[in-house]
């Protein structure tokens, strides 16, 4: 049984690129279906892994081993490889675990990637959400991911009650990530840390911070997800023109 789930890019369109997304606390592969399914309308191809194993007493090896599972997921990309620009895409724990993997020298080759997306990185501590209904609500407002998410039997409910190791938040907030960066978080998030957001994005030299009005923690599959996949699509078409966007606005009437 593979460690992945494929999306691909329309056929005869060619490839643009390859994202692989990793998911956060106790989400699934089927938690990115939806947001896998549009990157890849845009002929990008997309890779969801399994969400990392993040031990408190074993951080350094949590993400030696991170780092190897990622890089045979891009490794095994059949016969014409990984098409570049390979960005990771990470969510929660997710993002976490991709920026503080990035800060180390030992990152494997083939998960190197041209660039990254973070978003929902929690801020520190342990969190107390409830039950399933007030977790729902810190998750999302859209009742199309709500549904996804409860009617997920291999969801693990409650686990964004678990803290992310303090070593690999402190990792991944101060890190030099080396490639460019989006940030993405929602306005609403209770598990954010904004100003924390704010310094890293402000610290690392190629950073784009995007704050996402009315989102909460899955800011990838809230109610704005199409605004959040084509800020995404945006982001990925700017490495094309070294970080240029390739759209300007002049004017407007608004």
């Amino acid at each position: 049984m593979t460690e992945y789930t494929d999306h691909h890019a329309p056929e005869g369109l060619r490839t643009r690129g390859t994202l692989l997304v990793v998911p956060g606390r106790g989400e699934t592969r089927a938690t990115y279906t939806r947001l896998g399914r549009r990157l890849a309308a845009d002929a990008y191809r997309v890779r969801v892994v399994d969400a990392p194993e993040l031990d408190e007493g074993d951080p350094a090896g949590s993400l030696t081993r991170f780092g190897a599972r990622l890089a045979a997921a891009a490794g095994d990309s059949g016969e014409d490889g990984v098409v570049r620009p390979l960005v990771l895409v990470g969510a929660d724990s997710g993002a976490v675990a991709v920026a503080a993997l990035l800060g180390r020298e030992d990152v494997p080759s083939a998960a190197r990637p041209d660039a990254v997306v973070l978003a929902g990185i929690p801020s520190g501590g342990a969190a107390s959400v409830g039950g399933w209904e007030d977790e729902l609500d810190v998750r999302t407002a859209c009742p199309a991911h709500r549904g996804t998410l409860t009617e997920d039997t291999g969801l693990r409910r409650g686990a964004l009650d678990e803290a992310v190791p303090e070593d690999l938040l402190a990792a991944a907030y101060a890190g030099d990530i080396g490639v460019p960066a989006l940030l993405l978080a929602g306005d609403a998030d209770p598990l954010a840390d904004r100003e924390a957001l704010v310094r890293t994005a402000k610290s690392l030299p190629r950073a784009r911070l995007s704050v996402v009005r009315d989102a909460h923690h899955d800011v990838l599959n809230d109610m704005q997800h199409r605004s959040v996949a084509a800020e995404i699509v945006t982001f990925l078409e700017t490495l094309r023109n070294e970080l240029v966007p390739v759209v300007t606005v002049d004017s407007s009437a608004w």
